[in-house]
C-alpha cells in the first residue's frame, strides 16, 4: 500500500487549511494522495492512538485556536470516471476532488444534476457529509453510494445512500469520525440540460419559468454570478469569501412557530421571512432573513472587528485577518442569541467545530 507523505514538527498550523483562515497548530499533517494512502493514514492514526482528524477543502471547518494535538490526514486524491449506459452516467468522483472543478467537468461533459451546486468550496468527499445543497438541489437528489472506511473495523465497503440517513444538511457521517468518505458515485442526466430550476431566484436570473430545465453552462454561470454577489465564491482577496459558508442552517420549525414568527416581523413592519414548506408538514425558515430582522446587519459589529458578519449576506460569518476562532464563536453566540430573543429559534451551525463549540 502506497505511503502517505508525512510532514515534520514544528506542528503545522490548521489555519492554513480552512478558508476561515482560523484555527491552531495540528500535532502532525500528512497528505494523502489517493484512497489508499487515506487509509493506510488513519488506520495508522489509530493503532497508535492518536487523535485523527481527516480535512478535505477546510471549507465547513471551524478549528480551535489550540489546535488539534494528534494527526490531520489532509485529502489530496484526485479525479473522477464517468459510465454512461442507458441515458445516464454514473459518475465516481475521490474524495480530494475539488468539488467546484468535479461540477465544472460535468458541465463541460454534457452532464447534468450538479450544475446548481457550482461554486461550492470544498471536496467532493464532504458533500455526502453534509448533504450540501443549493439553489434547489442537495446531494441526496443524485448520489448513489459511497465508499468508506468504517474506523471501527479498519474495514472498506460501499455504503447506498439510502443508508446514509440523507437530510436537511446532515447524514449519520456528519458529526462523527467513525467513517471517512473515500469515494462517492453520482448518477446525472445525458441531454445537456439541467435538473428542472425549482429555485425562484435561479428561474429569475435565467429568465425562465421554475420547473424548465435549461442548458447547462447557462445555469452554472447563473448560480457562479448569484454566489459571487453573496460571497460565496471563494477569493483570496475577498474576505467576505473568508468565511466556513452559511454559518447557521435554515431552522426547520412547526407551523405555529413560522405563525409566531410571521407576526412578530409584522409588528416591526419589516418584510416578511422567506418560508417553504417541507414534505413533513412543518416550514423552513430563512437564517439569513431571522439575522436580519433580529438587528443584525451585514458587516455587524464593524469595520474594527477581526472577524464580522459578511458585508454582502448575514448567513456568512467572516475572518477579516487578525482574528481567532474565539472571537468568531463570540460573534456566532451573538447572532445566535439575538435571534432567539427575537423570535424564540435557536438557530443551529452549520460547519462542524473541531475542538471548541458554540455552548
Amino acid at each position: 500500500m502506497p505511503t502517505p507523505t508525512t510532514s515534520s514538527p514544528p506542528a503545522t498550523p490548521l489555519a492554513a487549511l480552512t478558508t476561515l483562515r482560523l484555527g491552531g497548530p495540528a500535532g502532525r499533517l500528512v497528505r494523502a494522495g489517493s484512497a489508499d494512502e487515506i487509509v493506510a493514514a488513519v488506520r495508522a492514526g489509530d493503532a497508535a492512538g492518536e487523535r485523527v482528524l481527516v480535512v478535505g477543502g477546510g471549507s465547513n471547518l471551524v478549528v480551535g485556536d489550540d489546535g488539534l494535538d494528534g494527526t490531520v490526514v489532509h485529502l489530496e486524491s484526485r479525479g473522477h470516471t464517468v459510465e454512461r449506459h442507458d441515458g445516464e452516467a454514473l459518475v465516481r468522483v475521490e474524495a480530494g476532488q475539488d468539488w467546484d472543478e468535479l461540477v465544472a467537468a460535468t458541465v463541460d461533459e454534457g452532464l447534468g444534476g450538479l450544475e446548481c451546486l457550482s461554486g461550492i468550496p470544498g471536496c467532493a468527499g464532504a458533500t455526502p457529509v453534509q448533504n450540501v445543497g443549493a439553489y434547489g438541489v442537495e446531494v441526496a437528489d443524485l448520489l448513489v453510494d459511497a465508499t468508506l472506511l468504517d474506523r471501527r473495523t479498519g474495514d472498506v465497503g460501499t455504503v447506498p445512500a439510502a443508508d446514509l440517513g440523507l437530510g436537511y444538511r446532515t447524514s449519520r457521517l456528519k458529526s462523527t469520525d467513525r467513517e471517512i468518505v473515500l469515494a462517492a458515485r453520482f448518477r446525472m442526466t445525458t441531454d445537456g440540460l439541467s435538473a428542472p430550476v425549482r429555485y425562484a431566484e435561479l428561474a429569475r436570473a435565467l429568465d425562465v419559468e421554475p420547473g424548465v430545465r435549461a442548458p447547462l453552462a447557462a445555469v452554472r454561470e447563473a448560480v457562479l454570478g448569484l454566489r459571487r454577489g453573496k460571497g460565496m465564491v471563494l477569493d483570496e482577496a475577498d474576505h467576505d469569501t473568508w468565511s466556513a459558508g452559511s454559518f447557521f442552517t435554515n431552522p426547520v420549525v412547526h407551523g405555529d412557530v413560522a405563525e409566531r414568527v410571521a407576526a412578530r416581523v409584522a409588528a416591526t413592519d419589516q418584510r416578511p421571512v422567506t418560508a417553504w414548506p417541507t414534505v413533513d408538514g412543518r416550514v423552513k425558515l430563512s437564517a439569513a432573513a431571522l439575522i436580519e430582522r433580529a438587528g443584525v446587519p451585514r458587516g455587524y459589529p464593524g469595520s474594527d472587528s477581526p472577524v464580522r458578519v459578511s458585508t454582502r449576506h448575514t448567513l456568512a460569518l467572516t475572518h477579516r485577518g487578525g482574528g481567532t476562532t474565539a472571537q468568531l464563536l463570540a460573534l456566532a453566540r451573538d447572532v445566535r442569541d439575538r435571534v432567539e430573543t427575537a423570535f424564540g429559534v435557536r438557530l443551529v451551525p452549520e460547519p462542524v467545530l473541531v475542538g471548541c463549540a458554540l455552548d
